[in-house]
């Protein structure tokens, strides 16, 4: 899933180390999540949303994985 994580902590002169001291994880996962090989748990993404002040939405692109219907199978 795409993110924009980097891009945002950036903004705010944060460290991964930062990152992650305030999320309660480690840098490893903020690095995870950054290059979009760990998608987060959805307590985790509303923890991100909350602390970078921004809508989930804004953060979170879950690109062709909502393409469908609700309720459809993803492709």
């Amino acid at each position: 899933m795409d993110n924009r994580i980097r891009q945002l902590r950036v903004e705010r002169g944060w460290t991964q180390a930062a990152l992650a001291d305030l999320l309660q994880v480690s840098r490893q996962t903020v690095n995870a999540l950054e290059t979009g090989r760990y998608d987060p748990s959805l307590p985790l993404a509303f923890r991100i949303a909350r602390l970078l002040q921004q809508p989930i939405e804004a953060i979170f692109d879950p690109g062709e994985e909502l393409d469908g219907p609700v309720g459809a199978p993803a492709r």
